[in-house]
């Protein structure tokens, strides 16, 4: 057992995350990371966006329609047959930052609140349109980045790398209704 999230997404087979006395989500590292089963398990195992959204379902076996402020996206991830209010959460190293006026699937428009250089990685802050704060994580690759403090941009969020999660109570009463 550890508290050390570096060291249990290194050293073991299958990590168990818990809350209030309660199982979680139990999985091997990349699982849990990468498919977090509550909002609670995104936001405990490294760094993670996570946004309100209105889920509208999927048409047939597809994508989530959500509903994230004003802006409609699509998720692939999680529980993409969900209805109403729900997370939907991005990991910063999935989310890309391109140029103001960018268009298309799943972008926001949003503007550089900070920027902090960390050595081999920058993180970005960014105030989306719809009021919502999100980071993002760029690789340095020796050059300047074209963001700073006040830039105007557009976030982009791939269909595959937003996962849409039940509330708390969503779940807890889900799971009461199966016994």
């Amino acid at each position: 057992m550890t508290h050390d999230q570096e060291e249990a997404l290194t050293m073991s087979d299958r990590i168990s995350v818990m809350s209030n006395g309660r199982v979680e989500q139990v999985g091997s590292p990349e699982e849990v990371y990468e498919e977090p089963a509550t909002a609670y398990v995104a936001d405990f195992l490294g760094v993670s966006n996570l946004m309100n959204a209105t889920a509208k379902g999927s048409s047939g076996r597809g994508p989530c329609t959500v509903s994230v402020g004003d802006f409609e996206m699509l998720a692939a991830k999680g529980t993409t047959d969900a209805f109403g209010d729900v997370k939907v959460t991005i990991r910063p190293e999935r989310v890309l930052v391109e140029a103001h006026g960018t268009t298309g699937q799943n972008r926001i428009p949003g503007m550089i609140e900070r920027t902090v250089y960390l050595g081999s990685f920058t993180q970005l802050i960014i105030n989306l349109a719809h009021g919502e704060r999100l980071q993002a994580v760029l690789q340095n690759r020796g050059e300047a980045l074209p963001f700073s403090q006040g830039t105007p941009v557009v976030v982009s969020m791939p269909p595959d790398a937003l996962r849409v999660l039940p509330l708390a109570g969503a779940r807890a009463e889900a799971e009461a209704e199966r016994g």
